[in-house]
């Protein structure tokens, strides 16, 4: 997997105030932070969204939901920009199931939304809401991986990036990451009867 954006420092190094001063409860920092940070936003919604086909949300639509979600959380602890991108990431998801459920609300014939992962050998398309009960699995058996994966898959997280957000170092995410992919692979196949 590579990663949807990299650490820039200069963003990182401008983004430690931003994110105190909206803790603290500076709506024009806040505006500030998502200005500086759109385009990354951006290019995660777009990584997303790539090769979903039953998906009727734009990059910007994707976006634009998880800023009015994380707009919405109260009492946030920002640590760094890996924390916020991460965050960020998460509600891209979170919208992302919620638009596929209400599209499948009171339907009796259920249709896949999918998204391209890398979590099975090729390339191959899998039921997003699936991918989201096996997360919640595996949140309930190891709440660190499930994380990792969230970070670097939703998220697009480089490892570094990652071992930042969980407190852990390059080589554990690693580990993990395999552990977690090779996990889900699994789940993910028995669910679908393979």
């Amino acid at each position: 997997m590579g990663t949807v954006f990299g650490m820039s420092e200069v963003n990182a190094e401008q983004a430690r105030p931003l994110l105190a001063a909206w803790r603290a409860g500076d709506e024009g920092a806040r505006d500030s932070l998502f200005s500086l940070f759109y385009d990354e936003l951006r290019a995660v919604s777009a990584a997303l969204l790539r090769g979903e086909g039953n998906v009727s949300l734009s990059t910007g639509d994707l976006v634009n939901e998880a800023v009015i979600r994380l707009v919405g959380l109260n009492q946030i602890d920002w640590q760094d920009k890996a924390h916020f991108m991460a965050l960020a990431a998460r509600m891209m998801r979170r919208v992302l199931i919620d638009h596929a459920r209400k599209k499948n609300a009171g339907r009796r014939d259920h249709f896949r939304i999918t998204l391209i992962t890398g979590l099975h050998h090729g390339q191959e398309a899998i039921d997003l809401q699936r991918l989201d009960e096996a997360l919640i699995r595996l949140k309930g058996i190891d709440p660190v991986r499930a994380e990792i994966v969230e970070l670097r898959y939703f998220g697009g997280l480089t490892v570094e990036e990652t071992g930042e957000v969980v407190g852990q170092s390059p080589s554990s995410v690693k580990r993990s990451w395999r552990a977690a992919r090779a996990w889900l692979s699994a789940a993910l196949s028995e669910d679908f009867g393979d």
